[in-house]
């Protein structure tokens, strides 16, 4: 649950793993998820054990469509790296402002922390992957 770059809209108990690229702009390249989120995952039926961070780098934005950061300071180092105008801060896609918008770093918190991130990023990623869906049909579309 560390800041995540393109959260996954399809992560589930069905699909357990973020289609790639999911990247972290202060990542530990190679570090596995910690304790926190990975006991938070096992509530939720999620196992995190082979998880492993990466550094979010150029390549990478530049493969995306989409950028979703959780903070304002992810979305600027996103921007630093090539994704102007299509990186954007999660909350923010979701139809929240001000400091709502930001979703804190659990890291180091205990256990409940852990656990409030995990509903409020599962909200608000649900509301941004209808977003998401209904941006993409509409320029498929043509309207």
């Amino acid at each position: 649950m560390s800041p995540q770059v393109y959260p996954s809209p399809t992560l589930s108990r069905a699909n357990p793993s973020p289609p790639e690229p999911a990247a972290g702009t202060g990542a530990w390249d190679g570090a596995p998820a910690s304790e926190g989120a990975y006991l938070v995952g096992l509530e939720h039926g999620l196992d995190l054990s082979a998880h492993r961070a990466r550094l979010l780098t150029r390549d990478l934005v530049e493969q995306a469509a989409v950028g979703l950061t959780m903070a304002r300071h992810h979305r600027a180092r996103v921007q630093e790296l090539g994704g102007e105008g299509r990186t954007f801060v999660l909350g923010e896609y979701s139809g929240r402002s001000g400091p709502q918008a930001e979703v804190s770093d659990p890291f180091g918190g205990d256990l409940d922390v852990y656990r409030d991130t995990y509903v409020e990023l599962e909200e608000l990623v649900g509301l941004a992957v209808k977003r998401l869906a209904t941006e993409f049909h509409d320029a498929g579309s043509g309207d």
